[in-house]
């Protein structure tokens, strides 16, 4: 080998080594702004498109993520009620079946308690006794990790990654399963101020129809009937939007 052959040589090699340094995060990068995409998308969307791009969301989550098979998202409110918004294979949401029997499991403790849960190998997991037993006996999963996605007064929810095989999830993982906690907890924060935002538009809607039943039936303007419906919320500590629903589900007297 002449001097020119290995100087090339030691070029390619330098230059192999920038790209193994670089790689993982460009890769992370991309992953980033398809995430990215997908949200935004979830925000364009009508309430049942929404639901579908958060779907779309956890199959790209579970593709993304090294050594993931499936993944899911669990929601748990405080009485303890465990559901499983979506999952991208039958044994996602055969955990959160188990979870929701034994009332214990990994998706529980992100869910309420820690950021993320590990379980590197569920045949020596010592943690959630009757979980990991069941788990072991009824379904493929044998490491999972869970990120915790929110949590307010009434419920949580964890995005859940899960693999057939122990000792799955590395540092990088853990790492991409971040990455796709951060962007799926805002995508959940965006359909949920989209409900909260139907929810208030109908409540609306709701509460002018009952205004105009009161005013057509008393003979009062609109001042003095919303004037009585928050009269009526107040002395029964009943929400004018239900106040309102009452009356307009209420049968007319008939003549």
């Amino acid at each position: 080998m002449n001097v020119d052959e290995a100087e090339e040589d030691h070029g390619k090699s330098h230059n192999q080594e920038a790209v193994d340094q670089y790689m993982p995060h460009d890769r992370k990068d991309l992953l980033a702004l398809e995430f990215a995409g997908l949200v935004l998308d979830v925000d364009n969307r009508s309430a049942v498109g929404a639901d579908n791009a958060l779907r779309e969301l956890t199959d790209s989550a579970a593709r993304a993520l090294p050594g993931s098979t499936c993944a899911g998202i669990t929601v748990v409110n405080r009485a303890g009620e465990v559901s499983t918004l979506s999952a991208t294979q039958p044994d996602a949401e055969k955990i959160d079946d188990i979870q929701r029997r034994t009332q214990q499991g990994p998706c529980l403790d992100a869910a309420w308690e820690q950021h993320m849960v590990h379980i590197d190998d569920m045949s020596v997991e010592s943690r959630w006794p009757d979980f990991t037993r069941d788990a072991l006996s009824t379904t493929t999963i044998r490491s999972i990790m869970s990120f915790q996605l929110f949590k307010n007064r009434d419920q949580m929810g964890a995005l859940n990654f899960y693999s057939d095989r122990p000792q799955i999830f590395d540092a990088d993982a853990v790492e991409t399963g971040l990455i796709a906690a951060t962007h799926t907890a805002l995508a959940w924060n965006l359909v949920a101020r989209g409900e909260q935002f139907r929810s208030a538009l109908a409540s609306r809607d709701m509460i002018g129809q009952a205004k105009g039943m009161l005013m057509e039936r008393f003979g009062i303007d609109a001042v003095a009937a919303f004037t009585l419906l928050t009269r009526l919320s107040q002395d029964s500590n009943t929400p004018l939007a239900s106040i309102a629903e009452r009356l307009t589900h209420t049968p007319r007297d008939t003549p």
